[in-house]
């Protein structure tokens, strides 16, 4: 995709008059330990960077060249997040929703329009569009996506010091061979996802 085709949507939105546009996405919906973050970018109109795609698509280094770019160039951006103890009570879907909510009223300039990732914006309150494969469809959303997958990062690094023994720093709390290794030798920690480990 050219990089200015990442645009295209909040451009057609800018036209119709809709100036603060907010991109907004999840990471760790899918760890079995772990909050999941969100992040939500209001990015100066056509902002670009070489390396801006979805967060899936940039190496881990990219990634966190990018976090400080949209930091320090964004007119607005926050990132948030749902414990693990909310997941677990209210569902990840839910959890997903609260934390993107959350990074929205995060922000320090209110968005006239959030596109939301995903197909779903259940408790959402700002006016919104859901936009499906959003972090490869649109600049904002594509922002959001880095900014919450390298604050999960830094904080799995984080609980990789506090719990050594499950290897954080590697797999990042997903379902890997190694992370069920390390569970059935030690049994799960405080930051694992107790309803994740139910359905296993």
């Amino acid at each position: 995709m050219e990089r200015s085709a990442l645009w295209q949507m909040e451009n057609e939105l800018f036209a119709q008059g809709i100036s603060k546009v907010c991109g907004v996405d999840e990471a760790g919906a899918g760890p079995l330990a772990g909050r999941v973050y969100a992040g939500a970018v209001i990015l100066p109109p056509n902002w670009i960077h070489p390396y801006l795609n979805d967060s899936k698509k940039v190496t881990s280094r990219r990634r966190e060249l990018l976090y400080d770019r949209i930091c320090q160039d964004a007119v607005a951006w926050s990132v948030a997040w749902a414990e693990v103890e909310e997941i677990d009570k209210i569902n990840i879907l839910n959890a997903r929703m609260l934390a993107m909510e959350r990074a929205i009223q995060g922000l320090q300039v209110t968005p006239d329009l959030a596109l939301i990732d995903g197909n779903r914006a259940v408790g959402i309150t700002a006016p919104n569009r859901t936009v499906v494969k959003g972090d490869s469809k649109s600049a904002s959303i594509a922002a959001a996506s880095i900014l919450a997958k390298v604050a999960r990062d830094r904080y799995m690094i984080d609980m990789a010091a506090r719990y050594p023994q499950y290897g954080f720093e590697r797999h990042k709390g997903y379902p890997t061979k190694l992370h069920y290794e390390r569970l059935a030798q030690y049994g799960p920690c405080p930051i694992h996802r107790q309803t994740f480990l139910k359905d296993k």
